[in-house]
């Protein structure tokens, strides 16, 4: 079962969206998922993540932060991420994704071979 996303949209830049994945649970729970985008002819960027630190902790790629924030409900093993003042150039296809294992650094969070568990992405469209 891949996880699910829902939330993607067109808005104007500055706007704000919130994306929303579901997965199906043990070992893919909500502390071990994360967001990446890529846009056409880009490579995959990751876009934030939860990782142990103790305790789920999260990290995010330098170009989101403080405009990006990651959250989780453990009881619907969800995760979201809110968009604010988004800018053209963040146009992309963003997928959320799981791991079966615990990583305790920020550099394995945000890489993309760290997951198993891929959704099939959820397009935002971002005009200037």
């Amino acid at each position: 079962v891949q996880p699910v996303e829902s939330g993607g949209g067109s808005v104007l830049a500055g706007g704000s969206l919130r994306l929303s994945c579901v997965e199906s649970g043990f070992p893919y729970t909500s502390d071990r998922m994360a967001w990446f985008r890529q846009a056409p002819g880009k490579e995959r960027e990751g876009v934030a993540a939860f990782f142990a630190f103790p305790g789920a902790h999260a990290v995010y790629g330098d170009s989101v932060k403080g405009r990006f924030t990651i959250s989780r409900d453990n009881a619907k093993n969800a995760v979201y991420l809110q968009m604010n003042n988004l800018k053209p150039e963040e146009t992309a296809k963003y997928y959320c994704a799981a791991r079966s294992h615990d990583v305790f650094s920020a550099v394995q969070a945000l890489a993309g071979d760290t997951y198993s568990h891929w959704g099939q992405g959820t397009q935002v469209t971002v005009s200037s």
